[in-house]
């Protein structure tokens, strides 16, 4: 329950008030931007709240329980505030977003209303709609151990405990055409070696942004790779990238690929819905309920 001020309550109950929206944004690399409905930009808590961003909200919605709420902010891109190339790169993937009622002839007079978490982002051709998403969702995060055949951790996580850096290499973009980098690499690696791992440039528009590797094809040194979502800025040739080795969470590819099966956190004994399905045959082995792979 919210806490208001005399004045605040005040205020509220006045016939005409002068209250607005500010919403003050945390992105995971620290850096925090401000905005308002506003007409006029305003300062609180050392942050300018810009009001040419056309920023509005949705109200947001919540259910008892623990369902979590949502909630939509749209805006403008700009290129002095939310651009689309950072939206692209991922650098407000999570972001932490607190709303806020201010009256404006009077900043003091304030009340935090939310904080969320920005989830899917839907872009057009000058404007964006953000997700907001109440802390609740955090509920909906798997906790424990999952009873599945494929590893249930993250390559290099804790649990699996892999030194990304011996399977990480350092490239050149060569050129990139039709929506495929052409890499020249420092070591010779086999085909689809880098699928489904990361690739992270370390220089040029894009530097910093990580992507998710879609696939990757090798000849000698030179390496095509082709990333799932296409990065924000100009891809130069000269860039510099470096590239992590990707898992397809397999038992096999954890002994073979990483030697790490004494990590493994998946149940590849675990029988297939063909084994629920099975019904005895002469020529298939006993049924007895033992053990399938002894």
């Amino acid at each position: 329950m919210l806490t208001l001020s005399a004045a605040m309550q005040a205020k509220l109950d006045a016939v005409a008030t002068t209250f607005c929206q500010c919403w003050r944004l945390t992105r995971n690399d620290g850096a925090v931007l401000g905005f308002t409905d506003h007409d006029r930009d305003l300062i609180f808590n050392g942050v300018t709240f810009r009001a040419d961003t056309g920023l509005s909200a949705s109200q947001l919605e919540t259910n008892l329980g623990l369902a979590a709420g949502t909630a939509e902010a749209s805006g403008a891109l700009r290129d002095d505030g939310l651009t689309e190339s950072d939206l692209l790169d991922g650098l407000y993937d999570g972001s932490s977003i607190e709303t806020w009622l201010v009256d404006w002839s009077n900043v003091s007079d304030r009340v935090l209303l939310d904080v969320a978490t920005m989830g899917d982002v839907r872009r057009g051709e000058r404007a964006f709609a953000a997700e907001l998403r109440s802390n609740a969702h955090v509920f909906d995060q798997q906790q424990g151990r999952a009873f599945q055949r494929g590893c249930a951790a993250d390559l290099g996580d804790p649990q699996c405990g892999v030194d990304l850096a011996a399977f990480e290499t350092a490239a050149t973009v060569m050129g990139f055409s039709g929506g495929i980098l052409t890499l020249d690499l420092a070591s010779v690696f086999d085909s689809a070696y880098f699928s489904g791992g990361a690739l992270t440039f370390t220089s040029g528009a894009n530097d910093g942004a990580r992507f998710t590797i879609k696939s990757h094809g090798q000849d000698g040194l030179r390496a095509s790779v082709a990333l799932w979502t296409p990065p924000g800025g100009a891809i130069a040739a000269g860039d510099r990238v470096s590239l992590v080795a990707g898992c397809d969470k397999s038992a096999a590819t954890c002994q073979q690929k990483f030697d790490n099966i004494v990590n493994f956190r998946g149940f590849p004994h675990m029988p297939g819905n063909y084994r629920v399905i099975a019904y005895p045959s002469a020529l298939a082995p006993a049924m007895d309920g033992g053990s399938f792979f002894r």
